[in-house]
């Protein structure tokens, strides 16, 4: 199976990563979350222009983090789960 995500950029304290989309050729960004059964991560599509901003400026991309753990992005998910959804770490 190919490797779909390719990690371009991790914070360890704020609990994320960005990278390459090389399925799509875009952008993601990726927080961990547990659902209890797994620990697994949540992948969000960035729009054009955000993985650029959030690397020359990782406030802005913290901001954004905190909005996915707050589910205020689903619409960017990548997959979207089907069932008991997992809670950020």
């Amino acid at each position: 199976m190919a490797k779909r995500y390719e990690p371009t950029y991790f914070s360890k304290e704020h609990r994320y990563s960005m990278g390459n989309d090389l399925k799509t050729g875009g952008h993601y960004l990726a927080i961990p979350v547990s659902n209890g059964l797994a620990e697994y991560n949540e992948e969000y599509f960035l729009l054009p222009g955000q993985y650029e901003e959030f690397m020359r400026d990782p406030s802005a991309a913290l901001k954004f983090v905190e909005a996915c753990r707050a589910r205020q992005h689903d619409e960017q998910l990548i997959y979207v789960q089907n069932g008991k959804r997992g809670e950020p770490l």
